[in-house]
C-alpha cells in the first residue's frame, strides 16, 4: 500500500504500443532514442519506470490480481474454490477444472473470458519493452565497460539487469498460461510462430545468471531507499532463477505438435507421466534435475544474502505489514508491485480478501467480492487445527459493510452472503487506515516474491536432489513459525505426506493457502492427479456423513455440522477490542475469539460510522463450528440468545458444486489441460494456431 514512485514521463513519451496487430512487429513498439534515453541516468531510469508500470498494470489486472490468475490460479486446486454457482460463470469454470478432464476445450469459446488485445498483449508489451532498454544499453558504445566486463554493480548495469529480469517474468507468466510462445530475442526484431518453451526458459535463465552480480541486493540499490522493495534488485533474481528452474524443470502439459528443443536448438527428451488428451502430453524434460541444482544454487544465494529481506519470527507480521502505512514495505517481501491507496483496481482485499457484503462506496468495508474461497474438506479435515496460519489463511465470517461481522453461508453467491469459508489474508478491516470511499481503491501491494518461498524452493530443490539434510532443515523452518507452541512434528508430517519432497509441497500449500499458488505448484510438481483425488474423495466422506447423520468426524479430530448456532456480541466491551489476532491460549473453546483472526475494525466510528449507540454488537459468536451439539446443548444456546443457522446442510443442499464441478469429470490419469486459448487476433498476427484441442475460430 505504498505509494508509486515513478517518473510518469515515460510512459507517454518514450514508449508506445498500440495494440495486438502491432506489438510483434519490427519497428512498432518503441519511439526510443538510445543515444539520448541512455545518455544520462535520470532518462535511463524514466524508460525502466515507464515498463514497470507497464508490467504492475499487467500484473495486477491479468496475472498476479485480476484476469487469468482471478479466474483459475486462485480458484482452481485442491485448497481453494470459487464463491458462485458454476452455470454462473463458465467462462471461469470450464478453464480452472481443466476443461472438464479436457473434454470441452474444442467447445469453449476464444473469447468466453479472454478478450483480445488483452493480458497476452500487455505481457508481449513488457517484453517489447524490456527488449527495447536491453537493446539500447548494449548498443552504447561503452557497454563492455560499464556493464558487460564489470565485477561490481553500478547503476547502469543494474538497470540493465531490470529490464532482462522484466523480461524474464513477462516470459515466465507468458509459458505458465499458453504454454509454447512467439519468442523476441532482441527489440526490433519479429518473433514468428511458436518456440519450444524449453528453449525459451534456457535463454532467460542464461540471460538472468549472466546479469545476476551486477545488480544490487534488495536494500543496497543507492538509486533507493533502503527499505523500499519495488523494484527488481539481485535478490530477485536470485529468487526468480530459482523460480523458473524448478518449472523448467517441473511437469507441463505440452502440445504434441512443437518439438521441445534447448536453448541452442537441439532436441530434448519429455519424460511423459498420465495418457494423452486432445494431442497433448503431460511431462518433464528427462534432464530436470540439472535445473533443481541451478534452482539449488541461486535459492541458497538469496538465503544466504538476503539484503533488507527478513524471515518474520511470526507468520502474522508479513500480512500485518502489507495492510500497513504506505511507506513501509514487508520485511520478508523480496519485491512487491506498488498500489496506491485511492487508485483504483486493488484485487489484494477485493477479489482475495475477506468478503464484505458493503455497498461499492462509503462502507466499512466496501465491498468485497471474494472470489478466492477455500475447499471445506481442506479447512476441516487438512488445516491441523494447532497450525495458527489456519486463521489467518481461512475464515468462516466476513463484514456486513456495517462494521458488522456475519457468517458466510456455504450456498453459491458472492460477497459474504455465501460461497463458504472465505480467504482471510487481505482484510480492509486489519488496515491501519483503511480506504472507506469506494471498492477496489485499498492499496495494499503484490507481494511477488518473500523469503518464506525461498525457504521452501530451496527446500523443494535439496529434496529432489538428494540432500534431505538442508531439505528438512528448511521444512522444520517454516513448520515451527507455523507451530509458535509446538506440535509441528516434522517427522510425522513426512510419513503422512509419503516423502520429504511430498512434505515440502504440502507445506507450501498451507504456507501460501488462499494466495494461489497451489495450483500451478501441484502442476510442475507432478502431484496434481493424487492432490485433487485426496480432495475428492474426503469431500464424498464428509458429505456422506452430513446426510447420513448430519456431522462429520475428520481423522484431526474436527467435525463439522449441518448447523451452527451465532449470537452477536459486543466485543469491546468484553475483550476491549473487535478485531481478534490467533486465539489466546487457553481461549480455544471461546466462540468469540476462536477460531482467531476475524470480528471487525477496533474504530470504524473514526472513519465515519455511527452505529447509533456506545455498544454495538459487532462481533459473531459461534458454538458448534467444529464440535457436534447435542439437543441439550443447543436449547441451552438458544435459550441463551443463540440462532441456529444452516452450516454443513447447504453443502448437502448443493453438493454439485462442492462435489461434482469440482474438477469436474477429471479422470487423474489424462494431460491435465490447464492453459488457455489463443484468441483469433493472435493467432492471426502470430501466424499459429491452438493446441489443447481448443477451436481456431
Amino acid at each position: 500500500m505504498k505509494k508509486i514512485l515513478y517518473i510518469t514521463m515515460c510512459a507517454a513519451g518514450l514508449f508506445s504500443i498500440t495494440s495486438c496487430s502491432d506489438y510483434l512487429e519490427t519497428n512498432s513498439p518503441s519511439t526510443v532514442d538510445a543515444d539520448f534515453v541512455f545518455s544520462n541516468m535520470t532518462t535511463a531510469h524514466a524508460a525502466m519506470d515507464g515498463a514497470y508500470e507497464s508490467w504492475r498494470d499487467v500484473l495486477q489486472n491479468g496475472v498476479f490480481g485480476d484476469g487469468l490468475w482471478y479466474a483459475a490460479d486462485v480458484a482452481g486446486s485442491d485448497i481453494m474454490r470459487h464463491p458462485e454457482a458454476f452455470s454462473n460463470q463458465p467462462g471461469r469454470h470450464y478453464p480452472e477444472t481443466f476443461y472438464q478432464n479436457g473434454t470441452y476445450a474444442g467447445s469453449y469459446g476464444l473469447l468466453s473470458y479472454l478478450k483480445e488485445d488483452d493480458i497476452y498483449a500487455k505481457l508481449f508489451k513488457c517484453v517489447s519493452l524490456s527488449n527495447a532498454i536491453i537493446s539500447g544499453i548494449e548498443d552504447m558504445s561503452d557497454f563492455e565497460e560499464r556493464v558487460g566486463n564489470v565485477s561490481e554493480p553500478n547503476t547502469l548495469s543494474q538497470l540493465y539487469g531490470e529490464a532482462v529480469a522484466l523480461k524474464a517474468c513477462a516470459y515466465r507468466e507468458l509459458i505458465k498460461n499458453w504454454g509454447d510462445v512467439p519468442f523476441q530475442t532482441r527489440f526490433g526484431q519479429a518473433a514468428n510462430g511458436l518456440t519450444s518453451r524449453d528453449s525459451i526458459y534456457d535463454v532467460i535463465l542464461a540471460d538472468l545468471i549472466k546479469v545476476e552480480p551486477k545488480m544490487f541486493v534488495v536494500g543496497s540499490n543507492p538509486d533507493y531507499a533502503k527499505d523500499v522493495k519495488n523494484y527488481f534488485s539481485r535478490t530477485f533474481v536470485q529468487g526468480l532463477i530459482g523460480r523458473i528452474a524448478l518449472e523448467a524443470g517441473g511437469y507441463q502439459t505440452r502440445r504434441g505438435d512443437i518439438t521441445p528443443v534447448d536453448g541452442s536448438g537441439n532436441a530434448i527428451t519429455i519424460e511423459k507421466k498420465g495418457t494423452e488428451n486432445n494431442g497433448a502430453t503431460y511431462g518433464r524434460r528427462s534432464d530436470w534435475k540439472n535445473y533443481f541444482e541451478m534452482a539449488k544454487t541461486y535459492f541458497k544465494k538469496a538465503i544466504d544474502n538476503s539484503g533488507t529481506a527478513t524471515f518474520s519470527a511470526d507468520y502474522e507480521t508479513f500480512f500485518l505489514q502489507m495492510m500497513g502505512a504506505d511507506a513501509v514495505y514487508a520485511d520478508e517481501s523480496i519485491y512487491e508491485a506498488p498500489m496506491q491507496q485511492g487508485g483504483g483496481n486493488d484485487a489484494r482485499s477485493y477479489s482475495f480478501g475477506r468478503p464484505s457484503n458493503g455497498g461499492s462506496k462509503n462502507a466499512y468495508p466496501c465491498k468485497a467480492y471474494g472470489q478466492g474461497r477455500i475447499n471445506p474438506a481442506f479447512y476441516y479435515g487438512m488445516f491441523d487445527p494447532k497450525d495458527v496460519r489456519r486463521d489467518i489463511s481461512c475464515c468462516v465470517t466476513g463484514s456486513s459493510g456495517k462494521g458488522v461481522e456475519v457468517l458466510i453461508p456455504f450456498k453459491p453467491n458472492s460477497k459474504a452472503s455465501g460461497g463458504g469459508i472465505s480467504t482471510n489474508k487481505w482484510d480492509e478491516n486489519r488496515q491501519s487506515n483503511p480506504w472507506v470511499g469506494a471498492q477496489r481503491k485499498s492499496g495494499i501491494n503484490q507481494p511477488y516474491m518473500r523469503l518464506s518461498e525461498i525457504y521452501l524452493g530451496y527446500a523443494e530443490a535439496c529434496a529432489a536432489t538428494g540432500n534431505d539434510g538442508e531439505a528438512r532443515n528448511y521444512l522444520n523452518k517454516i513448520r515451527n513459525r507455523a507451530f509458535p507452541n509446538g506440535g509441528a512434528n516434522t517427522d510425522a508430517f513426512i510419513a503422512k505426506s509419503g516423502s520429504l519432497y511430498n512434505a515440502i509441497i504440502d507445506e507450501r500449500g498451507f504456507e501460501f493457502a488462499g494466495e494461489g499458488d497451489r495450483r500451478f505448484t501441484l502442476i510442475r510438481s507432478g502431484l496434481v492427479a493424487e492432490k485433487i483425488k485426496a480432495i475428492k474423495e474426503l469431500t464424498n466422506k464428509m458429505m456422506n456423513g452430513l446426510k447420513s447423520q448430519g456431522y462429520f468426524v475428520f481423522d484431526n479430530g474436527n467435525v463439522i455440522s449441518n448447523y451452527v448456532w451465532t449470537k452477536l456480541v459486543d466485543a469491546k466491551s468484553i475483550y476491549g477490542y473487535r478485531l481478534t489476532g490467533s486465539t489466546p491460549a487457553g481461549k480455544e473453546d471461546d466462540p468469540v475469539l476462536a477460531p482467531g483472526w476475524r470480528g471487525q475494525n477496533d474504530n470504524w466510528e473514526a472513519f465515519g460510522l455511527n452505529y447509533g449507540t456506545d455498544t454495538p454488537a459487532t462481533n459473531l459468536a459461534i458454538m458448534g463450528l467444529f464440535k457436534h451439539l447435542s439437543d441439550s446443548e443447543t436449547a441451552a444456546l438458544e435459550a441463551d440468545g443463540y440462532k441456529k443457522e444452516n452450516w454443513g446442510i447447504d453443502l448437502v443442499n448443493n453438493e454439485d458444486e462442492y462435489n461434482k464441478y469440482l474438477f469436474y469429470d477429471y479422470d487423474y490419469t489424462k494431460a491435465p489441460i490447464y492453459l488457455w486459448p489463443f484468441t483469433p487476433n493472435v493467432m492471426a498476427t502470430g501466424g499459429f494456431t491452438n493446441g489443447y484441442g481448443f477451436a481456431q475460430e
